[in-house]
C-alpha cells in the first residue's frame, strides 16, 4: 500500500535556535538539538540532532558541525533545509516511492523580516512541504500555555528561547505590542564562556558552558534552594595544563546579570507601549514565562521584584511553543492570525 500513499501528513514544527521539536498526530515525535554535521568533501549529512551535538567541538577537518539557525533566523540555508528534511524522515523512516505531501505549521520570531519569513518558507518547501503556514512564537507560546488568545483581554508572554527573547501582549487573536530582542540562551552561554576565560583563566567550549548554565545557572545571587557547585575541567590559558575549577551559582548569577538586565529593559519597554486597558489585565493576570530561559533559577522572582507584576512559569516551558504550534495545526481554518 505504501506505493501510492497520496496522504497528506500534517506536522507542526517549532524551529528553534537551540532545539527543534516536531509534533505529528498530537505527539512529540522529534525533540532534538538544532545541529547538523556535514561532510565537507561530499556535502552530505553525516549526523543530525543529538548525534551531531555529541560531535560538536570534536570534529576533524573533513567534518563540520553547523547550527543552521542563529538568533532565531536561518543563517545557513542549505544546512537548515537538510536539517528539516532529516528530522521529517525521523517521523516515518519507511522509504516510500511517493513521499507523503506535507502540511506544515512553523513558528517564527515575532521580529522576523520579510526576507527571514521567505527563508523559512523556502526551506520548508525544499524539504517537501506543500502547504506552509507560519505562526509567531509568542502567539504559539500563549496557545501552548492554554490562554484563550481570541478573548478580548490582554495577556503578556515572555518567551526566552535560544536565539531570541520574544515579548508580546496578545489580545483578540492578534499581537498588540511586541518586542523581539536577540539576547537569549545563546548569549547567556557566551557570557559564561567569557567569564570563565577572564575570571578563572580556563578555556571552555560551548557545550561545557551550556552544562554550567544547566547545573548552576541562576538569575539571583540569593536562592532558597541553591544548587551544589559544579566542577569543570579544562586547560589553563597560560600554561595549557589541566585545571579543575568549582563554579558556584553566585558567580554565574553575577556574570549573567548584564544580559538579564537587557531582558528586563525590553519587558519594561513593551509594557510602556501597552494600551492602559490591556495593562490593567496584565497586572491582574501576571506575565507568563516560556522557553528554555524560563528555567533559569530565580528568574521569575527577580523579574517580579523588578517589575512589580507577578511572573508565572508555564508548565513545561521548553515545549510550550511546540504545543501551541500543534494546536494551531488543528485549527488552521479557524485561526485567522496564521500567515499563509
Amino acid at each position: 500500500m505504501g506505493l501510492f500513499s497520496f496522504l497528506t501528513q500534517e506536522v507542526a514544527v517549532d524551529l528553534g535556535t537551540a532545539n527543534t521539536i516536531i509534533i505529528y498526530n498530537d505527539k512529540i515525535v522529534v525533540d532534538e538539538p538544532s545541529i547538523v554535521t556535514i561532510d565537507l568533501k561530499t556535502e552530505k549529512l553525516v549526523a543530525i540532532g543529538e548525534k551531531a551535538r555529541q560531535m560538536q567541538g570534536k570534529t576533524h577537518s573533513n567534518l563540520k558541525t553547523i547550527r543552521p539557525l542563529r538568533d532565531g533566523v536561518i543563517a545557513d540555508f542549505n544546512a537548515a533545509e537538510q536539517m528539516i528534511r532529516g528530522m521529517i524522515k525521523m517521523i516515518n523512516p519507511s522509504n516510500r516511492l511517493f513521499p507523503p505531501s506535507l502540511k506544515m505549521v512553523i513558528c517564527i520570531p515575532s521580529g522576523s523580516t520579510e526576507v527571514e519569513l521567505r527563508a523559512v518558507r523556502d526551506s520548508a518547501e525544499h524539504a517537501g512541504a506543500r502547504e506552509v503556514y507560519l505562526i509567531y512564537e509568542p502567539m504559539a507560546a500563549a496557545i501552548g500555555i492554554g490562554i484563550d488568545v481570541e478573548a478580548p483581554e490582554g495577556n503578556m508572554i515572555v518567551d526566552i528561547g535560544g536565539g531570541t527573547t520574544e515579548i508580546a501582549v496578545i489580545s483578540l487573536g492578534g499581537i498588540v505590542t511586541n518586542k523581539s530582542i536577540r539576547i537569549a540562551g545563546d548569549d547567556l552561554t557566551a557570557d559564561i564562556m567569557e567569564y570563565m576565560r577572564h575570571q578563572h583563566n580556563i578555556k571552555v567550549g560551548e557545550r561545557t558552558a551550556e552544562e554550567i548554565k544547566l547545573n548552576v545557572g541562576a538569575a539571583l545571587s540569593e536562592l532558597d534552594d541553591p544548587p551544589a557547585d559544579y566542577v569543570i575541567k579544562g586547560p589553563n590559558q597560560m600554561t595549557a595544563l589541566p585545571v579543575e575549577v568549582p563554579v558556584s551559582y553566585q558567580e554565574i548569577a553575577h556574570c549573567l546579570d548584564k544580559s538579564i538586565s537587557k531582558i528586563e529593559t525590553a519587558i519594561l519597554s513593551a509594557l510602556e507601549q501597552t494600551p492602559p486597558e490591556l495593562y490593567a489585565d496584565i497586572v491582574y493576570r501576571g506575565i507568563y514565562l516560556a522557553g528554555g530561559g524560563a528555567l533559569l533559577r530565580g528568574l521569575d522572582k527577580r523579574l517580579s521584584d523588578k517589575i512589580n507584576i507577578p511572573f508565572h512559569i508555564a508548565d513545561d516551558p521548553l515545549r510550550a511553543v511546540a504545543r501551541g504550534t500543534g494546536i494551531a495545526l488543528k485549527n488552521v481554518d479557524k485561526f485567522s492570525f496564521l500567515i499563509r
